[in-house]
């Protein structure tokens, strides 16, 4: 009998693009703190990491109330902006990629991000695929990429052992804290992160077409 296996997924700039979204709110925290704000290739280079991690690393030194006061002014405009397809929309072919997965037997689908879980359940009710994904892990709960946690707690809830599990991630947080916790790793090129910091990674693929195969040969070993 084949074993279960695990497939999590990161979520901006793996299963959306979310970028615009994320630049707009960022720019607002900074601007409302009279801050200059970061390029856009600094903004995207933090995604991934959860939110106070993030902006400290685009504002390090800040002292603790300013960082808060930040952390709550992007997350009042991301809201204000609504999540919707238009700001946040699919990567091509990532519905059909996750409803291919999903329909396997021996295959259950894992979210490790570093949105918070308000963030997320809207990303998953706006794109309906909320269904599919049977462990969810947020920034809410765990300590930011790339420690382990995250994984380490979809492994835990679904019973399937590292081996038989892979974390999908554009960016290299995703692949450290999926080594971390012990688990096969596969680099998307379509997301934040330049190839080059994607080198860590078992396997590295340019479209979601050629993800289900992936992630079959990972399995493989």
């Amino acid at each position: 009998m084949t074993a279960l296996r695990l497939v999590i997924f990161d979520v901006d700039g793996t299963l959306v693009d979310s970028q615009s979204h994320i630049a707009a709110s960022m720019a607002a925290a900074f601007q409302a703190e009279g801050l200059a704000v970061p390029p856009l290739p600094a903004i995207l280079g933090v995604v991934g990491l959860s939110l106070p991690v993030a902006i400290a690393r685009l504002a390090p030194d800040l002292p603790g109330d300013r960082l808060a006061r930040m952390v709550e002014g992007y997350r009042q405009q991301y809201f204000a902006l609504r999540v919707g397809t238009e700001a946040s929309p699919l990567y091509p072919g990532a519905r059909a990629a996750v409803e291919t997965l999903a329909a396997a037997d021996d295959t259950l689908l894992g979210i490790a991000t570093g949105k918070s879980r308000r963030g997320l359940d809207a990303i998953l009710e706006t794109h309906a695929l909320g269904s599919h994904f049977v462990t969810r892990q947020s920034a809410d709960d765990h300590p930011s990429k790339p420690h382990p946690a995250m994984v380490l707690a979809a492994l835990s809830e679904t019973g399937v052992a590292p081996e038989n599990a892979v974390m999908i991630g554009d960016t290299e947080f995703d692949i450290e804290m999926g080594r971390a916790a012990g688990v096969r790793t596969l680099g998307v090129t379509w997301g934040y992160h330049a190839p080059d910091r994607l080198a860590a990674a078992d396997a590295v693929i340019d479209s979601f077409a050629s993800l289900p195969a992936a992630v079959d040969r990972l399995r493989g070993g």
